[in-house]
């Protein structure tokens, strides 16, 4: 409380010094030895040398993520979308979970109404986002989240991406790649915002040269936001603090380090639930907490390095490393039974009784890259060689009479009556322990991989990618009555806790660039993740696999303005544990399960004129169970042949942004509306319930005018603009079924701010 207190008053009085990056320096790059994330590539040449085009606004050239390198997107073998930082500005996005509603393939997965879940091309992973090309979430499945104050753009690579990046999900890879200290004369912004449901929202962003010879350049972004929700009883109370240091040690060697703070106050929210085969028909506002309910906490620490060394114009080393310190404690009332749907009964009476949990990770990971860029025999070599590093473990415990329904909790859905649960339910839970023997769990991720890859380009326009990485990864997880006890279990090695796999992971990428604007490309990868299970013979079962084939068609149109891509693939999941019918053990298993998913994706980002710039995608995309061994007493098979939850057949967007500059009395105007349509989902994996479709409608004014020296920027940005009602996603993640756990999206929301550069 007088945290929170202090920090209001100190913000609202300083609401003019604060800063936020702008769109308009927040492009710019360091002209230096920028292999990675660099920003903009010519198409001729890449490499850690390739002359770089200053970035405008929405156009963008190239990827850090998709290869590791400096190749323009023009000439990657792969599906990549960017979402820049201006894009972010002209949206006032305030998470990562915002700015990639307008990526085809990919939709949002939130769990308890927070977090950084996505579902990408069909498949679900919310364990795994990146920062600056190194993991920063825990790998073990619990919550984290991504403020928008400190991201510079976001990088989304579509399909298997474990040549390079090792285990996870095979749909594909988020990566945010953060703001850097600029070489430039001192550059500062502060911005206010404010808005419906009580949401006001602070930013600032200062960065320039320590130096006169820009020998060390800072940056310090970051952000305070404390709003209200359209949500009964919800809230946020949020910090960001991002400072980071670059150091030019030699005029051939770079060396950033990178501090970022977060932590959160709010309320653990699970939605409402399905009445029938759908949501059920109440108000979107109608939450089923308890306004006695305790705040929750989420906080982390990121602690991040860059090395980066030229040793000639054809040779660079890096080396990059990120230590995180995820925290999570958040107690609410819970259907409950949990694990099951019988906590609602025919006459909308919801059982209810307190759960609660915390999860603490500690996260390292580093990788060592060389990168060649060189000419043999009339070809043209980029390479990567490089190794990387994870260790990741996390302590979670729940606690809490979550099985057990309370009948002075219980809440008619439909005529809800509240403040019957007093605060010292909350209080006592966390001593609350219906599970002693098993409710503390240690996870553990150890993984070491070593990959090579190899850009061959011949003739000036047929590129050749191949590469494979070889992975050593060990994944366990220790349940007992203490920590101390479930890292016991994981030392005893049992294969039924401990997994140790080893796997090959191959990718092939074709591209043929018979155009400077135009390409034509085909890839073929693969990727691989762990099974925690074991077969009737105590054996631990083989780990996942998976495998897509892509083509697709590429263009830089409009000198080079507007960037598009056109893919279509074919991505299947394997060796998913199943029952395994021949045994009378129910605990056995068999990985025979299949998943695939199939579809075409169309994405473009760029400018069309001077002053109009837009970005839309189109996705279609058919996800479903191919091959399972679960039958019903019947013998009628579960999920054979249904379509994966929480992801649409359609989905699409648009948006556009016009600078009005043929009207001189109007100079300084900018105009945006933008459309997001989402179609009809599946709830759960058994297709017991359905998500409707929607089409939403956004728009944004913008007045930009100088005052003295200051540029000063008005905006107004609605969002939801046509008040439609609709449903993010079924949380697939919580304690509960997914019919208890359904996320409405906000109803028509204005947020109004000023921006002052200086």
């Amino acid at each position: 409380m007088h945290r929170t207190t202090i920090l209001r008053g100190v913000l609202a009085g300083a609401s003019t010094l604060a800063l936020t990056a702008s769109a308009s320096f927040a492009q710019e790059a360091l002209p230096t030895i920028d292999v990675g994330a660099s920003r903009n590539a010519a198409p001729t040449r890449s490499g850690p040398s390739a002359p770089k085009d200053p970035p405008q606004g929405y156009i963008v050239h190239n990827s850090g993520a998709a290869t590791k390198t400096d190749t323009p997107l023009i000439q990657t073998p792969a599906s990549v979308k960017i979402i820049p930082r201006a894009v972010i500005e002209d949206r006032k996005v305030t998470n990562v979970r915002e700015a990639l509603e307008s990526v085809s393939g990919v939709l949002t997965n939130q769990s308890v109404g927070s977090g950084t879940g996505f579902i990408i091309r069909g498949f679900s992973d919310s364990r795994k986002t990146f920062r600056n090309g190194l993991i920063a979430t825990s790998p073990s499945n619990f919550r984290s989240e991504f403020d928008a104050a400190n991201v510079e753009q976001i990088e989304v690579l579509k399909g298997p991406a474990a040549m390079l990046y090792g285990r996870f999900e095979p749909g594909g890879l988020i990566n945010i790649v953060t703001k850097r200290p600029l070489d430039v004369e001192a550059r500062h912004t502060v911005e206010q915002r404010f808005g419906s449901f009580d949401h006001y929202r602070t930013l600032w962003d200062s960065t320039g040269r320590v130096f006169d010879d820009g020998s060390v350049l800072y940056r310090f972004s970051g952000g305070y936001e404390n709003s209200g929700s359209f949500r009964d009883f919800q809230h946020i109370d949020r910090m960001q603090f991002n400072p980071s240091v670059t150091f030019r040690l030699t005029p051939d060697t770079d060396f950033t380090v990178d501090f970022e703070y977060f932590n959160q106050d709010y309320l653990a929210d699970y939605g409402i639930p399905a009445w029938g085969t759908r949501p059920a028909p109440i108000p979107i506002s109608r939450s089923f907490g308890d306004p006695n309910d305790k705040t929750d906490n989420m906080h982390k620490y990121h602690v991040g390095s860059e090395l980066t060394h030229r040793f000639n114009e054809n040779w660079t080393f890096r080396n990059r490393f990120l230590a995180s310190f995820l925290h999570t404690k958040d107690d609410f009332l819970n259907p409950a039974p949990a694990f099951g749907t019988g906590a609602l009964t025919d006459s909308g009476v919801l059982a209810r009784n307190v759960f609660g949990q915390t999860s603490d990770a500690e996260v390292y990971t580093t990788n060592l890259d060389l990168l060649g860029n060189f000419d043999l025999l009339n070809t043209h070599h980029e390479t990567l060689v490089g190794f990387d590093y994870l260790r990741a473990e996390t302590e979670y415990t729940t606690f809490g009479r979550y099985n057990t329904p309370d009948p002075a909790y219980a809440i008619n859905i439909f005529a809800p009556i509240y403040g019957g649960v007093p605060r010292s339910a909350f209080d006592a839970a966390p001593y609350v322990r219906p599970n002693q023997s098993r409710d503390h769990s240690v996870h553990v991720e150890d993984q070491k991989g070593v990959y090579f890859q190899d850009h061959i380009t011949l003739f000036d326009m047929l590129h050749v990618f191949g590469g494979g990485r070889y992975d050593w990864s060990e994944v366990a997880r220790g349940r007992g009555d203490s920590f101390d006890a479930a890292r016991t279990q994981i030392s005893n090695a049992n294969p039924s806790i401990v997994r140790h796999d080893e796997a090959f992971s191959p990718r092939v990428g074709v591209l043929v660039q018979p155009l400077s604007w135009l390409s034509v490309y085909g890839n073929w990868t693969t990727s691989f993740g762990a099974n925690n299970g074991v077969d009737a013979k105590n054996n631990p079962q083989p780990p996942q696999q998976a495998e897509q084939f892509e083509v697709g068609v590429k263009a830089e149109l409009l000198d080079r303005r507007l960037t598009t891509t056109l893919a279509f693939y074919n991505l299947e999941k394997t060796n998913l544990l199943t029952p395994d019918l021949s045994t009378a053990d129910l605990s056995d298993s068999i990985a025979v399960g299949k998943q695939r998913s199939k579809g075409v994706e169309f994405d473009a980002i760029g400018k069309v004129t001077d002053n109009v710039s837009l970005m839309g995608s189109f996705t279609y995309m058919d996800a479903r169970v191919v091959a399972d061994n679960n039958f019903d007493a019947e013998g009628v098979p579960v999920y054979l042949g249904r379509r994966l939850p929480n992801v649409p057949r359609y989905a699409g967007s648009f948006w556009a942004k016009w600078d009005v500059i043929e009207i001189p009395e109007l100079e300084g105007l900018s105009l945006g509306f933008g459309v997001y349509v989402v179609g009809a989902r599946q709830g759960d994996a058994k297709s017991t319930f359905q998500l409707p479709g929607y089409a939403r409608l956004d728009a944004m004014a913008a007045y930009r005018f100088n005052v003295g020296a200051q540029k000063v920027t008005a905006q107004i940005n609605i969002r939801n603009l046509n008040n439609v009602r609709y449903f993010e996603n079924a949380d697939p993640e919580a304690n509960v079924d997914p019919r208890y756990g359904i996320y409405p999206g906000a109803p028509l929301t204005a947020i109004g701010s000023i921006k002052v550069e200086f």
